[in-house]
C-alpha cells in the first residue's frame, strides 16, 4: 500500500489517497466518520474541536461501498479556513517559533521567515487523513477477526495499574470514560490534573496502551529490517506528532528482570498445539506475530502549545520574545490513542497484505484460510 496525504491545518481540505488497497472490501463512510468523531473527543481538548465537524467524502475507488482496487481518495473539509491556495489571506507573518514544534527546525530547513508556512502542514490536524485510512484498514482487518482497542494508563503524574483481560474488557470499561481510561477512580484524579493544568496555562501528556487481538502467528518477517512487525509499528506510531516513545510488551521493564523471569516459555498441549503462559513479548518475537495479543505502549508528550508560552526568539531580529499563545488543547490523550489505533491498523494491514496477497479480498481470504489450515497441521503431533 501507498498513502499520500495533503492539506494544511487551516486550508480548505485535508486530503488523502490510499493506493494498493484490495478489491472487494466493503467500506462504510459511517464507520470512518465515527472514528473522526472519536479523534475530536476526550476531556482536555481545545476550542477548535467545537468548530470542526469532520466528515469524510470518499470521492474515488469505490462503487456501491465496495472497493474497486483502484486508488481511494478521501476529503475532509475544514470549517476553520484561514489560508487559501489561490487568494491572499490577511494573516500576519509569524516570526517567533514555538518550542517543541517543528517551527524553528522547519524554518531553518526551508529558510522560511514566516513560520506559519511550516506549522500549517506540520500541525497534528494532518492526522485526520491517517484516521480516514486507518478506519478503512480497520474494516478490512475485521474481515479476519482482527480487533483493535486502546486505553489510557496515565495522565501527568496520575497512573493506573489496572490492566484488562481482553479487548472486550477494554471496550466495555471505556464506554463512558472521558479519557479512554479503564480505571474510573484514577480517571477522576486525571480529570482534576487536567483542570489544574488548564488553570495554570499548562499542558499534559500521558501513556497509552494499545491491544490488537486475532492476529495469526507469522505476520511480519525477520529477513529484512523494514519488514519486522514491531519495527513497522514503532515507525508508524512514532510518526504521530506528540508521541516520543513506543514499547512492545514489557518494553523497558525487560531491563529490570533476568531473562529467566521475563521471556515467554513455550509449551505443547495436544489439541491446543504450541502455547505460552505469558505474553511479555507483546505478541511479537523476532519481528513476527506469535498469535498472542499484540500489546503496544506509547508515551505522549505534553501538548507543545501553551496558554502561558515559553521563552523564544524572533527569527528576524534575534530578540528574546515569548512564543505566541495559539489556541490549543490542554490534554489530547484520548485523541492520540484513537490515532494510534488507526496507525497500527495501517501498519498491520500492510504486513498482512505482504503475506497473503493484495489484489482482491476473495484471493486474500483463500490464501489466509489455507495458511490457517497449514498452521493447524503443523501444530499436530507427527
Amino acid at each position: 500500500m501507498r498513502i499520500l496525504s495533503a492539506g494544511e491545518s487551516h486550508g480548505e481540505y485535508i486530503t488523502t489517497i490510499l493506493e494498493g488497497f484490495p478489491k472487494g472490501v466493503k467500506v462504510d463512510d459511517k464507520f470512518i466518520n465515527q472514528e473522526l468523531k472519536k479523534r475530536m473527543s476526550g476531556f482536555g481538548r481545545g476550542k477548535r474541536m467545537s468548530i470542526e465537524r469532520d466528515k469524510v467524502s470518499i470521492v474515488s475507488g469505490l462503487r456501491n461501498k465496495i472497493t474497486l482496487g483502484s486508488p481511494i481518495a478521501m476529503l475532509v473539509k475544514n470549517k476553520d479556513i484561514k489560508i487559501f491556495t489561490q487568494s491572499k489571506d490577511n494573516l500576519p507573518a509569524l516570526s517567533v517559533p514555538r518550542p517543541s514544534h517543528a517551527d524553528l527546525a522547519g524554518a531553518l530547513k526551508y529558510q522560511e521567515t514566516d513560520v506559519r508556512n511550516i506549522l500549517e502542514r506540520s500541525s497534528a490536524r494532518e492526522t485526520v487523513a491517517r484516521v480516514c485510512v486507518g478506519a478503512v484498514c480497520k474494516q478490512f482487518l475485521l474481515k479476519f477477526g482482527i480487533k483493535t482497542a486502546s486505553f489510557t494508563i496515565s495522565v501527568g503524574g496520575i497512573s493506573s495499574d489496572k490492566r484488562p483481560k481482553n479487548i472486550s474488557d477494554i471496550v466495555s470499561k471505556i464506554k463512558k470514560s472521558k479519557l479512554n481510561c479503564i480505571d474510573s477512580e484514577k480517571e477522576k484524579l486525571m480529570v482534576k490534573e487536567i483542570v489544574s493544568a488548564a488553570k495554570s496555562g499548562d499542558s499534559l501528556g500521558g501513556i497509552i496502551e494499545l491491544w490488537i487481538e486475532g492476529v495469526a502467528p507469522g505476520i511480519g518477517s525477520p529477513m529484512h529490517f523494514d519488514r519486522r512487525l514491531d519495527a513497522k509499528f514503532a515507525s508508524y506510531l512514532m510518526s504521530i506528532p506528540a508521541v516520543k516513545g513506543v514499547e512492545v510488551g514489557l518494553g523497558f521493564d525487560y531491563t529490570r528482570a533476568r531473562g529467566s523471569l521475563s521471556h515467554d516459555a513455550i509449551y505443547y498441549t495436544t489439541g491446543k498445539g504450541f502455547t505460552r503462559k505469558t505474553n511479555n513479548s507483546g505478541g511479537i518475537e523476532g519481528g513476527i506475530s506469535t498469535g498472542a495479543p499484540i500489546v503496544l505502549r506509547l508515551a505522549m508528550k505534553p501538548i507543545a502549545t501553551l496558554a502561558k508560552p515559553l521563552d523564544s526568539v524572533n527569527i528576524l531580529n534575534k530578540k528574546a520574545k515569548k512564543a505566541p499563545a495559539v489556541r490549543s488543547d490542554t490534554c489530547a490523550i484520548a485523541a492520540c490513542a484513537l490515532i494510534a489505533e488507526n496507525m497500527s491498523a495501517i501498519a498491520l494491514t500492510e504486513s498482512f497484505l505482504e503475506k497473503f496477497g493484495s489484489d482482491a479480498l476473495g484471493e486474500i481470504s483463500s490464501n489466509y484460510n489455507n495458511y490457517l489450515k497449514a498452521l493447524k497441521s503443523f501444530s499436530k503431533k507427527s
